[in-house]
């Protein structure tokens, strides 16, 4: 078995933002030259996610409207005693998830016919990365 790891470094221009990563999970598994295997992608900050959906804008307003009813914006959440300002982004991280992993068939990514893997950015405006992992043969 073969591994390879890079890193996708994002900065987002709003403090939530959905961005699609699948095609730099592509290009990972073309410079891992895997044919069969696995790859993950995990999001290495506690206030944001990764999860595979569709591409479709008004899905993802959906998703985000719901992650607000369920973890909204407020002043009193007990995180916040601590300084920070975020304690809904780290409610919405454990909503969402922070990794996935992605079956790899015939040196391709095997999604079905409308999956796309997201980045879900919940307290952005700042430097943050994906771990990408390739595994296989």
């Amino acid at each position: 078995m073969r591994a390879y790891t890079t890193y996708l470094w994002l900065n987002t221009k709003k403090k939530r933002e959905f961005i699609n990563i699948t095609e730099e999970l592509e290009k990972a598994l073309e410079k891992a030259k895997i044919r069969e295997g696995l790859i993950l992608a995990s999001a290495m900050h506690i206030t944001a996610g990764v999860y595979i959906n569709d591409a479709e804008d008004g899905l993802i307003a959906d998703i985000e409207e719901w992650l607000e009813k369920l973890a909204p914006f407020r002043q009193d959440y007990r995180h916040h005693r601590t300084g920070e300002t975020n304690g809904d982004a780290h409610l919405k991280n454990l909503l969402i998830g922070h990794q996935v992993l992605v079956p790899v068939t015939d040196g391709k990514l095997d999604l079905g016919p409308w999956q796309q893997v997201y980045y879900a950015e919940f307290d952005g405006q700042r430097r943050k990365r994906v771990l990408i992992k390739v595994l296989g043969e």
